[in-house]
């Protein structure tokens, strides 16, 4: 009888534990057993998912999609039966692997992470924070926060906010060198930028009264890839940024950050999302988690410009 899904189980668990004798005490089987499963597994498909070595084990390109299917092919039968069990209703459980920004992970996603658990206390969080964008299937993620455009259209994606970008100094630095009254004034200050492929060292600015948004080159001894560490820059008091007010409204509204040449915004929008791996039967934690995002996040939009 065809038994892919225990191969699977199998497969996933020896993948996880980098050991077939630690699968195969978990599993109950011995070592010999989860490695003649893992052999039927690559005769079956022709290809190696595993280097096995007599210290490592390592998972191949085609071993990284198989695990990845895999795991949602296991959890989509264990919610299934769970449904039925429960005549028709299942609860969010489970584990969930969450990725997402420093800045936004520390000022938006922690937070709500124990009313979540609360809600839901059968789901186990993996959180990661991190500036690079990830693979959610290499990096084994159920759900990634991410700014910008999406490049990956084989993801789906929920947005989550919107946030205008702003130019920010702290007061300490414009008591010292002034006030740019224009965008052309930036070529005498010290401007942050991000150090993306993707970025340029130039901002986008648009005069008062007219509709066409034109771009200035900017310069200064800092780039970094974090939009935490261009506000940390700035609260430093030795140069400005240009950053998305999300990142900086709590300290705009203290007063340790100022913002300048507002009147030069040129209003473009930065949206967040998050970004998962659909498909037709989307597991309820990572949907029950999206859900929440969205209803809590909604209300902090950054749009507006600042009063």
């Amino acid at each position: 009888m065809d038994n892919r899904t225990g191969e699977m189980e199998v497969f996933v668990t020896a993948a996880e534990l980098q050991s077939f004798s630690a699968a195969g005490r978990r599993l109950k089987l011995s070592p010999s057993a989860v490695s003649k499963l893992v052999t039927r597994i690559e005769d079956r498909l022709g290809t190696r998912l595993l280097v096995r070595s007599t210290r490592t084990m390592t998972l191949t390109p085609e071993g990284e999609i198989y695990l990845g299917r895999a795991r949602r092919i296991l959890a989509e039968i264990t919610e299934t039966e769970q449904i039925v069990s429960g005549g028709g209703r299942t609860l969010p459980r489970g584990l969930l692997r969450v990725n997402a920004s420093v800045g936004f992970g520390e000022r938006y996603l922690l937070p709500l992470i124990p009313s979540f658990l609360e809600l839901y206390p059968e789901v186990q969080l993996d959180v990661s924070l991190s500036d690079g964008i990830i693979g959610l299937i290499e990096e084994r993620t159920d759900i990634a926060v991410r700014s910008g455009a999406l490049d990956d259209s084989s993801l789906k994606a929920r947005k989550l906010l919107e946030s205008r970008r702003v130019i920010v100094a702290a007061p300490s630095y414009l008591d010292s060198k002034g006030i740019p009254k224009t965008p052309q004034d930036l070529g005498n200050h010290n401007c942050f930028s991000f150090n993306f492929r993707r970025n340029l060292n130039e901002w986008p600015f648009r005069e008062p009264g007219a509709t066409e948004v034109y771009r200035l080159p900017v310069s200064g001894n800092t780039a970094a890839n974090s939009g935490m560490i261009i506000r940390r820059l700035c609260l430093s008091g030795t140069g400005l940024a240009r950053i998305g007010q999300f990142h900086v409204q709590p300290d705009i509204d203290a007063g340790r950050l100022v913002p300048v040449l507002e009147e030069y915004n040129p209003g473009d929008i930065e949206s967040i999302h998050a970004v998962f791996a659909g498909h037709e039967h989307l597991a309820a934690r990572i949907r029950a988690f999206i859900d929440y995002l969205v209803q809590h996040l909604g209300k902090n939009d950054a749009r507006e410009p600042i009063s």
